[in-house]
């Protein structure tokens, strides 16, 4: 479906922008591999970056603790100059760990949780091919692509494995998860993880999470939570933000900025129901702008979970959002922010006003 904002002005003699609704991106498995790196907003980032509240002691402590655990993952692969494994190659199996063999980053949105992963990556003294960097989701399909046993000889020979966005929300990927890390963690693979919800609490809300508590207290076996409390960042000291746009100005700056994408907010939910999550971020690739007509509260909870993941891709892309119809925080019901993924929405929604803020630029003083 192709939305009418987006076609060509008769009288601009302008080419209409693409729509994101057109974009069904294939990534291939050797793809999936070298992505694993922390996005572009994170590219920079590191420990010294990092502001920490100075009415939020933990926040400097975590700096501290991480730091100290990046020391203590230097990389004995290094000396012999960090030879590269290929993608299907098994790796030597070191011994087990008897202690946890991670790091798990405990607090609300916005407080510089992604930014202290990242920074983590760029500390870890190791070659770049034998550290990964993802989102749960991501991890998660990369597993579909390559097949459990080629996930695990994939990444075996890693030093260290962040993992971004660290959620279950299904008996499937907890038993998937709690099998994967068991592994990796057999072959000394360090872990480190983000989420708004503690280990050991994970599921709690989404699903029978009673059912599947060895799995829940395996996974959480493997960390050490590292609570990181505080207000979000984004918004601190900061405007307030901006109202949405008419849909006239929304088209006009699409039309006037090379690269930005036009959709109708409808169609585009309609387009994320057709391509799986794991590959929004490559839908995304190369984009300047996205520039949205009629925005309006998402139908149900499937929709905006997706939409959540949208947000989180456009985000690390640094992609300004330009929209029309209800503000970004009328996206989702009252029940939907009761309910067991309301961290989610609150994520999104702080990254999408930032985002709506970055779009600014985009139109014209009056």
């Amino acid at each position: 479906m192709v939305s009418t904002t987006a076609a060509p002005d008769p009288h601009s003699g302008i080419t209409a922008p693409a729509a994101l609704a057109d974009r069904e991106p294939r990534v291939p498995a050797e793809q999936l591999v070298a992505e694993l790196v922390p996005p572009p907003r994170f590219d920079a980032v590191r420990f010294a970056t990092y502001v920490p509240d100075p009415h939020q002691p933990s926040q400097a402590a975590a700096v501290e603790a991480l730091s100290g655990f990046a020391a203590g993952l230097g990389d004995p692969a290094a000396k012999d100059g960090g030879r590269r494994r290929g993608l299907f190659r098994r790796a030597p199996r070191t011994p087990a760990r008897t202690t946890p063999s991670g790091v798990y980053l405990d607090g609300g949105y916005g407080v510089g949780k992604t930014h202290l992963l990242a920074s983590l990556w760029h500390a870890t003294d190791a070659p770049a091919e034998r550290k990964a960097f993802g989102t749960f989701v991501e991890l998660t399909n990369l597993v579909g692509a390559l097949g459990f046993q080629q996930t695990v000889a994939t990444l075996s020979g890693h030093r260290l494995l962040c993992i971004d966005e660290f959620e279950l929300d299904d008996p499937g990927d907890t038993v998937l998860v709690s099998s994967l890390l068991s592994k990796l963690v057999g072959h000394g693979v360090a872990l480190a993880a983000t989420s708004n919800t503690l280990p050991g609490k994970l599921g709690e809300g989404r699903f029978a999470a009673a059912d599947f508590l060895r799995e829940i207290q395996g996974l959480a076996a493997h960390f050490t939570p590292l609570r990181i409390d505080g207000e979000d960042y984004r918004h601190r000291g900061l405007p307030k933000a901006p109202a949405p746009r008419t849909d006239e100005e929304v088209t006009r700056a699409a039309y006037g900025t090379p690269g930005a994408s036009l959709d109708d907010f409808g169609d585009l939910l309609a387009h994320l129901a057709r391509v799986h999550p794991s590959r929004y971020g490559a839908m995304c690739e190369g984009l300047t702008a996205v520039a949205l007509t009629g925005v309006r509260p998402v139908p149900d909870q499937s929709t905006a979970l997706r939409l959540v993941v949208l947000a989180d891709r456009l985000y690390d892309r640094e992609v300004p959002v330009l929209a029309s119809g209800v503000p970004f925080d009328a996206l989702f019901s009252e029940e939907m922010l009761a309910g067991g993924y309301r961290k989610k929405y609150f994520r999104a929604i702080s990254r999408l006003t930032a985002l709506a803020r970055d779009a600014g630029r985009l139109v014209p003083a009056s």
